[in-house]
């Protein structure tokens, strides 16, 4: 007899996370160097008396510092991307923590891609039952390109049933 597969066994499932180049260790030594270099010339200035420039050194370090901190804070959002024989579920987390969750019938979803001729893919949605939700805006042009290539795949054998 042979085996039936279990309708909801997931045939796709993807993470999908906003890039970022620098990660913790290489954040630390940024900052590390950029402090000794504010430090080295605050004291270069200080050492000639022009002490109030002092400040505005350790200012510079401290905003950048802010920046990277906020960088970091967005790239805690990602989506999670399931496709079943039955469902499509997408769950997107908000950088919060807050989790926004879309269920859709894979048989009644469209995936919709917009493409430009020199860039690619430029939007990615899904549509169906009335509801449009975009997907992997986070994304660089090449990851874009590889999941759009795998969703759609497994898009068209969640239909073929």
């Amino acid at each position: 007899m042979p085996e039936t597969k279990d309708a909801d066994e997931p045939i796709f499932s993807a993470m999908l996370t906003p890039h970022r180049s620098l990660g913790r260790t290489g954040f630390a030594i940024l900052m590390g160097v950029l402090g000794l270099i504010s430090l080295f010339v605050g004291l270069l200035f200080w050492s000639i008396g022009a002490w109030p420039i002092v400040g505005f050194f350790g200012l510079d370090v401290l905003l950048l510092y802010g920046a990277f901190r906020l960088n970091y804070r967005s790239a805690r959002a990602r989506e999670e991307v399931t496709v079943s024989r039955t469902r499509l579920d997408i769950r997107k987390y908000a950088p919060s923590g807050k989790a926004e969750n879309h269920l859709f019938n894979p048989f009644w979803t469209r995936f919709a891609v917009s493409r430009h001729e020199e860039i690619g893919i430029t939007s990615m949605t899904v549509e169906g039952q009335g509801r449009r939700v975009p997907i992997g805006a986070f994304l660089n042009p090449d990851d874009r390109e590889s999941f759009a290539t795998a969703f759609g795949r497994a898009l068209a054998t969640a239909k073929a049933g």
